[in-house]
C-alpha cells in the first residue's frame, strides 16, 4: 500500500504532534482497559471470599507504563519498527491468578513484576537463539501461507470486541440503537475522511471519526439529562467526579511486599506467566510479518528478530513495573500505520511522550477514558478489518490450487475465527495461538513429501 510518510520521513511538528494523538487513540481503549478488567476481576473474587483485598490498579499508571515500553521498544528496534505497545490482553488471566495467590495488594503487585520479568526473560532466551541460529527457520515454518491468514485471523479474532462495542454506550442505560448510531457515525466519518479527504484529513482520519461520534453522543447525553432519558446518555461524564490526579505506579506498592514473598508463591506466578509468553511470541511474529508487508521491510531481518523481541520483552517488564501491565505490539497501532498511510517512526515516539505526559495530567486521561465504547467500537471496525484485509493481501500470490497451501490456509482461518482456545489450568492458549500453532503442523505435514522429495 501507499505510505504518505515512510519509517524514517519526519512530517512537522504541529503535524506529528496531531498523528501521534491518533496513534495514542487507536491504542487507547485497550490500554486503560486492562486495569479495569483485573480490578473487576479481584472484586469478583473477593466477593466468593477467595481473596482478602480487591486490587486498585491504576489505568493513568498503565498508560505510562505503554509509554516508557514503547520507546524501550524503538531503541531496541533502532527506530525501524512504527508500532506502539500496549497493554497486553494475553496476561489477563496471569495477573489474575499473581493477585488471587497473594496474601495482600502488595505481594499481588510484586507477582505483577516478577511475572512480567519471567516473561521479558523468556523473550531474551528466544532473542539470542535466534542470534545465534538467524531466523531462516521462521520463514520456513511460516511461509505465506501460514503466516497470512494469521494475521488475518488477528483482524477476525477481534470483531465480536468492535460490533459488542458498537452497540454500547459509557453508561449501562444507553439504548443500544442510539450507541450503534453514534458508532455508524464515526465510522462513516474515518471512511469519508480516508477515501475523500484532501491532504492533512486523509492522514487522520480516526480523530475526525472520534469527534464526529463524540459531538453526536454528547448532544444525545445532554438531551438525555435534560429529558430524563436515562437510554439516550451516551458519555459518563461522571468520571471526572473520581478523577486520581497522580498514578498509582506498581513498584510503590511492590515495595512492600518482599517480606511477605514465599517460594510456593513464586512458582504460582512463574506458571501463570511463562507458557504465555510463549504463546505471545507467536502473536510477535505475525505483527512483525503484517507491519513488515506494510512498510515493505522485512523487520525480522532489519533490525532483527532478535531486536524486536528483546524491545517487545524489555517494553514489557518496564510497562509493568510502572502500571503492572506486560505489554505488547498493537494490531491497532499497525492498523493506524495502514490506513492513515503514516510509518513514520517519529509520530510513535511522539505518542510515547504523550502518554507518559498525559498520566499525569488527570482531565487529559479522564477525557479520554469518556470516550464511549460505541464511539471506540465504531473505529475499530475499520483497524481491526484492516488487520484481517492485511493478511489476506500476504495470501494473493499464494498459489490456493495446491491442496498443500489450500489445507494450511483453511485450518488456520476455520480454527481462528471458530474461537479455538485451549486451557491448562491458568494458562490459556488464545484462538490466534491456537491456529497458527495448528496451521504450522499443517504445513510440515502437507510438505514432508514434498521435503524429501527434494533431498533425493
Amino acid at each position: 500500500m501507499k505510505l504518505v510518510y515512510n519509517v524514517k520521513d519526519k512530517p512537522s511538528i504541529p503535524r506529528t504532534i496531531v498523528f501521534a494523538l491518533q496513534q495514542v487513540l487507536a491504542i487507547l481503549a485497550a490500554t486503560i482497559v486492562v486495569p479495569v478488567i483485573i480490578n473487576s476481576n479481584t472484586a469478583e473474587l473477593a466477593a466468593k471470599g477467595e481473596m482478602t483485598f480487591v486490587s486498585g490498579m491504576s489505568q493513568s499508571a498503565a498508560l505510562f507504563g505503554a509509554g516508557v515500553g514503547t520507546i524501550v521498544y524503538l531503541l531496541f528496534t533502532k527506530f525501524k519498527s512504527p508500532v506502539f505497545l500496549g497493554s497486553s490482553f494475553a496476561f489477563l488471566g496471569s495477573m489474575t491468578a499473581a493477585f488471587a495467590g497473594a496474601v495482600s495488594a502488595s505481594v499481588g503487585y510484586l507477582g505483577l513484576i516478577i511475572g512480567a520479568i519471567l516473561a521479558g526473560l523468556v523473550y531474551v532466551v528466544i532473542a539470542i537463539v535466534v542470534k545465534l541460529v538467524g531466523v531462516s527457520w521462521i520463514n520456513k515454518i511460516m511461509p505465506a501461507a501460514v503466516i497470512g491468514p494469521t494475521v488475518a485471523v488477528i483482524g477476525l479474532s477481534l470483531s465480536g470486541n468492535a460490533i459488542g462495542d458498537l452497540m454500547k454506550g459509557g453508561v449501562g442505560t444507553t439504548n443500544s440503537y442510539v450507541a450503534l448510531l453514534c458508532g455508524l457515525v464515526t465510522l462513516a466519518t474515518v471512511i469519508v475522511c480516508s477515501v475523500y479527504g484532501k491532504k492533512m484529513l486523509k492522514i487522520i482520519p480516526f480523530i475526525m471519526g472520534i469527534l464526529a461520534g463524540y459531538a453526536v453522543a454528547a448532544v444525545f447525553t445532554v438531551i438525555g439529562h435534560l429529558a430524563d432519558a436515562p437510554q439516550l446518555i451516551v458519555i459518563n461524564f461522571s468520571l471526572f467526579k473520581d478523577m486520581a490526579w497522580i498514578p498509582d505506579f506498581t513498584f510503590v506498592e511492590a515495595f512492600k511486599g518482599f517480606d511477605s514473598l514465599t517460594g510456593s508463591y513464586f512458582l504460582t506466578v512463574l506458571v501463570a506467566y511463562v507458557p504465555v509468553a510463549f504463546v505471545v511470541f507467536a502473536e510477535h511474529i505475525a505483527d512483525h510479518k503484517n507491519i513488515s508487508s506494510i512498510i515493505e521491510s522485512d523487520l525480522l531481518e532489519d533490525p532483527g528478530l532478535d531486536r524486536t523481541l528483546l524491545g517487545d520483552g524489555v517494553g514489557s517488564m518496564v510497562g509493568a513495573f510502572f502500571g503492572g501491565c506486560p505489554n505488547t505490539t498493537y494490531g491497532e497501532s499497525v492498523g493506524c500505520v495502514a490506513i492513515s498511510g503514516n510509518a513514520s517512526v517519529i509520530t510513535i515516539v511522539y505518542a510515547a511522550i504523550i502518554c507518559i505526559i498525559s498520566a499525569f495530567f488527570a482531565p487529559f486521561v479522564t477525557l479520554l477514558a469518556t470516550i464511549p465504547s460505541c464511539v471506540m467500537g465504531g473505529v475499530c471496525m475499520a483497524l481491526y478489518g484492516f488487520i484481517a484485509v492485511s493478511g489476506l493481501k500476504m495470501i494473493q500470490n499464494v498459489d490456493l490450487a495446491d491442496n498443500r497451501n489450500l489445507f494450511t490456509v483453511s485450518v488456520i482461518l476455520i480454527a481462528g475465527v471458530g474461537g479455538m482456545v485451549l486451557s491448562f489450568g491458568k494458562v490459556t492458549i488464545t484462538s490466534v495461538a491456537c491456529a497458527l500453532i495448528l496451521g504450522i503442523l499443517v504445513n510440515i505435514l502437507v510438505n514432508i513429501k514434498k521435503d524429501s522429495g527434494a533431498k533425493e
